[in-house]
């Protein structure tokens, strides 16, 4: 929640005060509740309290719009204080505010209507406004003129404040990681298997490569905005002032806001460009699950060590564990994640006829969705603070693996036309581990050349890693990309 909201005493069922940590342990979803303290900026953009704000916020945009046409004679342009207090209203909306906007909606039982009772109430009490001239409030506006552009802004927010920021930094880290490690020779594993050699650096830096695309589509995301009253006809608007352009009007007044207008709309924007972000989103969650993965399973390898943090247990009644538990938690979250986003992606772009009020529960979670992967990318993040490589575990298997130069042999020996050069590898080497004096031996057998035997034979393990350190670099410098 809002560190705003975060202070407030909190009553529970029975009646009973409850402050700080005590709210945080009655709290239904662990979002709020264990992980609250880490998702702040999350809360702060995506609160019940935020979505009052930010339509209370489009609401006095459209109002101050309308009065600068001079057309609407009734409503009047605003003088220079009125433009002043509305500014004013809008940017220190708060804790109190949202609250006397959700007392009126126990009334109203509509949310939006509420800030709208609300403005009135406050431009006829505070500016002095008649009763006739407050109507021009959420004039010939429908709910979701209001809503679209409110979670625009939410979710613009949440992007820019919170998500980008924690992901770029994630992809930042092991792309640092990757350039330092650029060269570190790690037997790598197909199937589970030892297979041929790579680097740390090279393995890293293919998830980078992955996430650097998943951040260009959502930051490539364009965020249209509507505002077309109750079917996307306008009509309102026109039928009040037939003589003004409204579609300049409605386009300057969404562009204003910094989004795109979208003129073909139903009573609801569609919600395409959701549907897309969230996709993109979740394509990083399921890179970052990936990414979780293997690190868990280099950890458990030996290649990776975790450091020891004295006050910590890793086991009720193990207390040599240590556990890749940071690891372990991004993964189910960035699982869950994925699913809130699927489910949005999937539900938002759908609406019967003109509207239905489905998308409306729906868009509620967009905030758990994000919580969800910011948390998951959170856990990252502090996982891989806590482990660095083993070097002396890296070259110690690759020197128990010998048989992994195999792919060597075979297709050197293609080069030279040696006949069925795969079989004769196969034949002798399938299945088996091999040494180093083993391997040797049957190089020195092969119908090669004999400077391809001495190349052969002067290959290990871990110089057995073709062009892998300078793919490794590929990924320097394109940090500024995604920017």
């Amino acid at each position: 929640m809002p560190a705003a909201l975060s202070s407030r005493v909190v009553t529970n069922m029975a009646g009973d005060a409850l402050r700080g940590d005590e709210w945080r342990l009655r709290a239904l979803s662990p979002l709020d509740g264990r992980y609250g303290a880490q998702l702040e900026p999350y809360a702060a953009a995506f609160s019940e309290q935020a979505l009052v704000h930010q339509r209370f916020n489009v609401e006095v945009a459209w109002l101050e719009h309308l009065a600068s046409m001079p057309q609407l004679a009734e409503l009047g342009p605003l003088s220079p204080s009125e433009r002043a207090a509305l500014d004013g209203w809008a940017r220190d909306f708060g804790g109190r505010e949202a609250t006397a906007v959700k007392e009126i909606e126990r009334r109203t039982n509509h949310d939006v209507k509420a800030v709208e009772y609300y403005l009135k109430r406050r431009l006829t009490s505070e500016l002095g406004w008649s009763p006739a001239r407050a109507e021009f409030a959420h004039f010939a506006a429908t709910s979701e003129d209001v809503n679209n552009l409110a979670y625009a802004r939410m979710v613009r927010a949440g992007l820019g404040s919170a998500w980008l920021p924690e992901a770029r930094a994630l992809v930042d880290e092991v792309r640092s990681m990757a350039l330092e490690h650029a060269e570190l020779s790690m037997l790598a594993r197909t199937h589970g298997q030892p297979a041929t050699p790579t680097t740390l650096g090279k393995e890293l830096a293919v998830f980078v490569a992955r996430w650097d695309r998943q951040l260009e589509a959502v930051a490539g995301v364009a965020i249209p905005g509507k505002w077309a009253g109750a079917t996307g006809t306008l009509a309102a608007l026109v039928v009040s002032y037939p003589g003004l352009d409204w579609m300049v009007a409605v386009r300057e007044f969404v562009e204003s806001m910094g989004f795109s207008w979208s003129p073909l709309v139903t009573q609801i924007e569609p919600h395409d460009w959701m549907a897309e972000l969230f996709d993109a989103m979740s394509r990083f969650g399921t890179v970052l699950v990936d990414f979780c993965r293997d690190m868990w399973s280099y950890i458990s390898l030996g290649y990776l060590r975790q450091k020891v943090v004295e006050s910590e247990v890793g086991s009720s009644t193990m207390p040599h564990k240590v556990n890749p538990i940071d690891f372990e938690n991004a993964e189910a979250n960035a699982g869950l994640a994925g699913a809130v986003f699927g489910h949005l992606s999937a539900k938002l772009p759908v609406s019967r006829l003109q509207r239905d009020l489905s998308d409306s529960s729906a868009l509620r979670n967009i905030g758990s969705a994000f919580g969800y992967s910011g948390l998951a990318i959170h856990a990252a993040r502090r996982g891989l603070g806590r482990v660095t490589p083993a070097p002396d575990v890296l070259a110690a298997d690759l020197d128990a693996n010998w048989e992994v130069l195999t792919e060597a042999l075979q297709t050197v020996m293609r080069r030279y036309g040696a006949p069925d050069a795969y079989e004769q590898i196969k034949a002798a080497t399938r299945g088996k581990n091999l040494t180093r004096s083993e391997l040797h031996a049957i190089v020195t057998a092969l119908s090669v050349p004999e400077q391809a035997k001495e190349a052969l034979s002067s290959l290990t393990p871990a110089t057995y890693i073709g062009l892998a350190p300078e793919l490794a670099r590929l990924v320097k410098g394109t940090s500024q990309r995604n920017q």
